[in-house]
């Protein structure tokens, strides 16, 4: 499996991330409804490690499922933030995910483990995007196809308009 696309959307996420860290405004305010960046990095944060477990109970042969609403919870993202050390923390921890899931979206799983179905739960705004069966590598690559393109739009949505970008 190619996981040049995974590690492409992390590092730009990670751009965008560190971007509004050094931001003049070092905390921005969210649109009305919206996480701030440190929110959005735990969420991120959450989400990876998430897929990390799920890869890791495909390579060691048990049974799993995939359910984001963990991800969603406001007392967890405000735990993540605490414990990983606030946005640089953030930050390093999702590079590291990064890694990981590219090792195992690339040499560590085989083909077979890639195609396992995994019984999935994924919402968002609180609508089921997905509740059903799907393929490891569709997680993987949704990472880098929805997921981390979709928070990098909204950390850079934090930035001032005065930063120019």
């Amino acid at each position: 499996m190619d996981t040049s696309p995974l590690r492409d959307a992390c590092r730009v996420l990670l751009e965008a991330a560190a971007t509004v860290a050094e931001a003049a405004d070092t905390s921005p305010a969210p649109p009305p409804g919206e996480w701030n960046a440190d929110q959005i990095l735990a969420h991120v944060s959450i989400v990876n490690a998430a897929t990390i477990a799920v890869a890791a109970g495909v390579a060691s042969g048990a049974n799993t499922t995939y359910d984001n609403r963990t991800s969603q919870d406001t007392w967890t993202i405000e735990r993540v933030i605490a414990r990983a050390g606030g946005n640089a923390g953030l930050r390093e921890r999702i590079r590291l995910q990064g890694d990981a899931l590219c090792a195992f979206g690339g040499p560590a799983l085989s083909e077979a483990e890639l195609d396992t179905l995994v019984p999935a739960l994924l919402l968002s705004d609180g609508q089921a995007l997905v509740d059903q069966p799907i393929q490891l590598r569709d997680i993987i690559t949704g990472l880098a196809e929805s997921e981390l393109p979709g928070h990098t739009k909204q950390l850079l949505a934090l930035i001032p308009d005065s930063v120019g970008v």
